[in-house]
């Protein structure tokens, strides 16, 4: 399977209490990953850009640390995430602003202190 910083497909987080998050962007950190979750830029101060610590493996599913990381499934895989992916994407259309690249992304999550 792809690279996990290469695709552009929405992906899903768990981990071990069964939380989960959709993941609209991911970047290597030297200590595991940190993702972007839909609305991130509408979510309390830590929740919109997120830091899993640990050794990513796997070409898919990948693993981080306990977290384990799949690509996004429909409405009968992942019901709630695939509601919540929607739901960002029709909220994207209807403000009719560019969302940001992937280098802003890594560069708004630096200026959030979450990548060195």
């Amino acid at each position: 399977m792809a690279d996990l910083f290469t695709l552009t497909v929405p992906l899903v987080i768990r981990y071990p209490d069964n939380t989960r998050h959709v993941m609209v962007g991911c970047f290597l950190h030297p200590d595991g990953i940190v993702y972007v979750r839909p609305f991130w830029d509408r979510l309390p101060g830590g929740e919109g850009i997120k830091h899993t610590a640990g050794v990513l493996k796997g070409e898919g599913p990948w693993k981080v640390g306990d977290a384990v990381i799949i690509v996004l499934g429909c409405q009968g895989t992942n019901p709630q995430q695939a509601a919540e992916f929607a739901d960002w994407k029709f909220d994207l259309e209807q403000r009719g602003e560019c969302y940001p690249t992937r280098d802003e992304l890594e560069t708004i999550a630096r200026e959030q202190g979450m990548l060195p």
